[in-house]
């Protein structure tokens, strides 16, 4: 009998040639942010930006959910926005498919805003706006509402991420996602009060080489920032972004407003918080993370 003649093989379709993309991803949006090269393929460092805003991504959608559940609608505010990455691929994932929701990223750099501008209109994203100012300056905006659901900041240098929280506080956030970088201010103040602390206090040891008082000042950066959150009603929760051998830049601050705020609760952080700056030689600091 004659052979029968091979059928010829389908073409692997784009979600099995790239198995990392959600279903429905914009694939244009992907090329656009470089996590794509323009034939469609991920190099190993895109893969890993692509990982880490995934991730982000898991933790966000549903406080997004959560609020849009309570009322009908959810604003996101994205400070150091940079190129947008995460307020693009949220927008894509979560607010592409409904009616109402808003997305603002908030950016000192012009070029980079201007840019994101023309991307969204490109892309149809009609409810993402930019700004481009400082997260300070934003709290004053003129075209930022009172009242913000989320407030990101993903990799926000130095005090970048307590301005995010004080934006956050006075925008009654429901939600803060922080991922915090680079912090300097209070390892400086550590180094600058570091021999007085020396003669008064033992546990001056655990930053009095170089290399401590700049890995300790940015764990106590955290920590005070928690408390804060926590003096101001938020549960708190740390976690890691990502694994260790993605980013040293790894932990995820996500805090929740309790509402009503519980006096006990509160009253304890406050506590807490004065007590560590005392005890640390930080009092210069007291005004930051006590607002």
């Amino acid at each position: 009998m004659p052979k029968t003649a091979a059928r010829p093989k389908t073409p692997p379709t784009l979600q099995e040639q790239l198995p990392e993309l959600r279903p429905g991803q914009s694939v244009e949006l992907l090329k656009e942010l470089h996590i794509l090269t323009r034939d469609g393929k991920l190099n190993q460092d895109t893969r890993r930006k692509l990982k880490q805003v995934y991730h982000l991504v898991q933790f966000i959608e549903p406080l997004l959910q959560e609020v849009l559940d309570a009322r009908g609608d959810v604003s996101l505010a994205d400070h150091g926005a940079g190129k947008s990455y995460l307020g693009f691929i949220l927008y894509d994932l979560f607010f592409k498919s409904m009616s109402v929701g808003t997305v603002i990223g908030v950016e000192a750099r012009a070029e980079l805003v201007e840019r994101s501008r023309a991307l969204a209109q490109r892309l149809g994203f009609e409810r993402m706006r930019f700004l481009a100012t400082t997260v300070q300056q934003a709290l004053n905006h003129a075209e930022l509402p009172p009242t913000i659901d989320v407030v990101t900041a993903l990799h926000a240098c130095d005090t970048a991420t307590d301005d995010a929280i004080a934006f956050g506080l006075a925008k009654q956030a429901r939600f803060m996602v922080l991922v915090p970088c680079c912090q300097a201010e209070v390892a400086s103040v550590m180094r600058r009060h570091k021999a007085i602390n020396l003669s008064r206090n033992p546990l001056a040891e655990l930053w009095r080489h170089p290399l401590h008082t700049r890995e300790f000042g940015s764990q106590i950066t955290n920590v005070l920032r928690c408390l804060q959150l926590e003096a101001h009603g938020y549960e708190v929760t740390v976690t890691e972004l990502v694994g260790w051998e993605h980013s040293m830049k790894n932990e995820l601050i996500l805090a929740r407003r309790h509402e009503p705020p519980r006096p006990g609760t509160t009253a304890r952080a406050r506590e807490r918080l004065a007590q560590i700056l005392d005890e640390l030689g930080l009092q210069e600091l007291t005004s930051r993370f006590t607002v």
